[in-house]
């Protein structure tokens, strides 16, 4: 079956598939594809997001090779590299483990019926201001283009990553609406993720719904906010620790 419409974006003449098929991952996609507002295109290839990657097992090592990865940022929290262990091993792979400090979502809990975006939005910002050095060190090895191809994962692959992902993509100048779109992507993901967890272990508590739903509204307040507190995105990835060359690097290796 065809992936949703919303996976695919025409850079150019060419159509892009962004979603990637694998059998325990359900999250894995690509980053590039989406135009700039100068009318560049972020480049396919180079930069890949996902859920944890630790259940890549023999039916998807060839899928995952074929990609050429070289770097694997993951942003899990200790324990839970512990817990379910790290992406396996692979020729020319380098992982890179960074967590990027924040509150557990457990001492704020979602108040069922309460505004999802805004308290998705509130933990975003929570990270923003605790984690900056994580944050700074993984968008650094992003804008290296001599680690590229690189998979920058979580155990969702919708919060952290998608933290991530949405401060380098408005950094190169994507439209906030587009990079919401992108974000949102993760709900369909997440309940596939959940359909898996339900047939696999039966006995499973239900999964709360903030660690299910990705509202594009939560992106979208996000940045906004990034915005308000440092005028821009540029200057909060500076306030973080990302230097200016580090930006441009980030441009010239990701932006076509």
């Amino acid at each position: 079956m065809d992936p949703p419409a919303v996976y695919r974006v025409r850079v150019g003449s060419i159509e892009v598939n962004r979603r990637i098929p694998f059998t325990t991952a359900f999250n894995f996609r690509d980053v590039g594809g989406y135009r700039t507002e100068d009318g560049r295109a972020v480049r396919t290839g180079r930069l890949y997001r996902s859920d944890s990657l630790h259940r890549i097992g023999d039916d998807d090592r060839d899928t995952f090779a074929a990609l050429g990865v070289r770097t694997v940022i993951d942003l899990r929290r200790p324990q839970e590299v512990e817990r379910d262990g790290r992406v396996p091993d692979f020729d020319g792979l380098t992982y890179r483990h960074i967590h990027p400090e924040h509150a557990e979502w457990g001492k704020r809990p979602y108040q069922p019926g309460s505004d999802l975006a805004r308290y998705l939005a509130d933990r975003y910002a929570d990270l923003a201001r605790t984690g900056t050095a994580g944050l700074a060190e993984a968008i650094g090895l992003i804008a290296d283009g001599a680690n590229a191809p690189v998979v920058v994962h979580c155990v969702a692959g919708k919060d952290r990553t998608g933290i991530v992902c949405g401060l380098t993509l408005a950094v190169l100048g994507v439209d906030d609406g587009e990079i919401a779109a992108d974000y949102a992507l993760s709900t369909e993901a997440s309940q596939r993720f959940s359909a898996w967890v339900s047939a696999t272990f039966p006995d499973s508590p239900e999964i709360p719904a903030p660690f299910l739903s990705s509202p594009a509204e939560t992106m979208l307040l996000f940045l906004a906010e990034i915005r308000e507190g440092h005028g821009s995105v540029d200057n909060y990835l500076r306030h973080a620790g990302v230097t200016d060359a580090q930006l441009a690097a980030l441009r010239t290796h990701l932006l076509g």
